[in-house]
């Protein structure tokens, strides 16, 4: 007999790894939170490259070019987004 435990009769188990039933480690450990000049620093630079997509969009815009202004847009907002959720969740 082995000394690893099978699956129970009946028990229907995940043969891929990383089986989602799987409690996984008890004692995983809970990662800490940045500390608040590292967090204010990242947002910084999210405003910044925020600030740079944002001027491409105008370009587009003013240039005709609809479809790389819309995406200059979306690229602004989601960096905000992003640095937004850095700044307060951290």
């Amino acid at each position: 007999m082995s000394s690893e435990s099978g699956p129970r009769p009946g028990e229907v188990r995940d043969p891929r790894p990383g089986d989602p039933r799987d409690p996984g480690p008890a004692s995983a450990p809970v990662p800490a939170r940045r500390p608040l000049i590292e967090r204010i620093g990242m947002a910084v630079i999210a405003v910044v490259l925020a600030a740079l997509f944002g001027g491409v969009a105008l370009a587009a815009w003013a240039g005709g070019e609809v479809f790389l202004a819309a995406m200059g847009a979306i690229g602004c907002l989601m960096t905000l987004w992003v640095g937004a959720i850095t700044l307060f969740r951290g």
